[in-house]
This record gives structure tokens, sequence and C-alpha cells, in this order.
């Protein structure tokens, strides 16, 4: 079992934890869809330090037979799930930007048309006005 003392040091950093992420989502470092992962972790974080037996019958399930090597395990299983769940906002985010730069490049090409377009009416417009001055 954790002692009181740890205990105790555990439940502040989780509060300080959330606090931080509250931060972060009030001054926008954050969006909320991203947030709620993070959130999520702190929940399961509290959990296991406010249930202890928890955690312990998760690492017996799991076949662990020392409680710090099974939290070891845990961690780092939870640690892969934020990273895939973070690579794959990382690769939504390239397919996006991708998307918007191709976007861009069309309507440069359309633009610089059209501007060719009015360059060149504007030239066959002035010889048209310099044969009617003379």
């Amino acid at each position: 079992m954790l002692p009181t003392n740890l205990r105790i040091t555990l439940i502040i950093a989780i509060i300080f934890y959330f606090i931080l992420i509250l931060i972060f989502l009030k001054k926008k470092a954050l969006e909320l869809r991203y947030t709620l992962l993070w959130i999520l972790a702190g929940v399961v974080m509290g959990f296991f330090v406010v249930f202890p037996q928890l955690l312990l019958y998760m690492i017996r399930l799991l076949g662990i037979e020392s409680p710090m090597n099974g939290l070891y395990v845990l961690c780092i299983g939870f640690i892969i799930i934020i990273l895939m769940a973070l690579t794959s906002i990382v690769s939504k985010q390239m397919v996006k930007i991708r998307t918007l730069v191709q976007e861009n490049a069309m309507l440069e090409k359309r633009l610089r048309e059209a501007e060719k377009k009015v360059d060149k009416y504007e030239s066959i417009s002035d010889g048209i006005t310099d044969t009617e001055n003379l």
C-alpha cells in the first residue's frame, strides 16, 4: 500500500496537474478535444492514488509479481496510448495542411491567369484608345 504522506503528495500533484490543464485550456494553448486525453490520464492517476488496491488488482490480473514493475508497465502502456493519439492528431493535421497548400497553389495559379487576361485586355484597350487619338 501507499504510505499516507506519499498519497497526500500525489493527490496534491494531481490537483496541480488539473489546474495546469485548465490554465492551458483557458489560454487556448490546448484545444478541448486534445485536452480530454490529458484529463483522462489525470482521472486514471487519481483513481490509482485514491484506490491503490485497484492498482494492485490490475497488476495481479496482468500476472506481474512486483507492484513497482506493474506500475512501470502501466505507465509505459499509458504513455504509448498518449503517443499514438498524438501521432494520429499530427497525421490528420498534416493532411489538412497539405490540402490547404494545394488549394492555395491552385488559387494563386488562377489569380495569375486572371491577371494575365486583365493585362491583355488592358493592352488591347490601350491600343484602341491610342489609335483614336491619332
